[in-house]
């Protein structure tokens, strides 16, 4: 978490592999992908990586279902298992009655939460999520955040948001707070409120910007 210009996605591209560092290593799954071919990096994302960004990245000429199936049938899965997979993520996003419409059909809420399951339905180790409600209304982005912590919390996903917004961080269960491209301050959610916990994003935010 932290203002634009801080790190905040520089960090990300470093991990994902976008990117690479200007000097130490990063050990993913216990493979040190610095030392990864740009084909190898590239097989590590579409295999074990999700992506969710601010902008949606759907397809318009694909309708929901063709969009979130889009990672399967890259790697050749069989179409009775893609509906199938497509199927479970639709409904615990709330988009299976949609999955007929086309994105200029949807919402952005819709938008986001398509673009969600299709960065879910390979499972990957980790879901790294750059302002996923950046563009969103508030009760879209709530909705949102609320289905990412469900994943997290019952498919045991590990999510890596980047955000600015205290609220959005307030669903995490630790925060790095970044300045100037340094780790300033680190919060750890404790047994309490998600509106206790905003308090303290809020404080911890408030106390490095005197």
């Amino acid at each position: 978490m932290g203002a634009s210009g801080s790190g905040k996605t520089t960090l990300l591209n470093v991990l994902s592999t976008i990117d690479s560092p200007t000097e130490g290593s990063i050990t993913l799954g216990g493979i040190d992908i610095q030392r990864l071919s740009d084909n190898a990096a590239a097989d590590f994302r579409r295999d074990r990586l999700g992506f969710i960004f601010q902008e949606y990245f759907l397809l318009d000429s694909l309708t929901v279902q063709e969009n979130i199936a889009v990672p399967l049938t890259l790697i050749g899965t069989p179409s009775h298992k893609i509906d199938t997979m497509v199927q479970k993520l639709a409904e615990r996003f709330g988009i299976a009655s949609l999955l007929g419409k086309y994105p200029a059909q949807l919402s952005g809420g819709q938008r986001q939460r398509t673009a969600a399951a299709r960065a879910l339905v390979k499972s990957p180790d980790i879901l790294f999520a750059d302002e996923p409600t950046g563009a969103l209304d508030s009760a879209s982005a709530s909705a949102l955040l609320k289905k990412l912590s469900e994943v997290n919390e019952e498919l045991k996903t590990t999510i890596l948001m980047v955000t600015h917004d205290a609220y959005a961080a307030s669903f995490a269960s630790r925060i790095l707070i970044f300045k100037d491209g340094r780790i300033t301050k680190a919060l750890h959610r404790k047994e309490e409120t998600s509106s206790h916990f905003y308090t303290r994003i809020l404080n911890a935010v408030s106390s490095l910007e005197q």
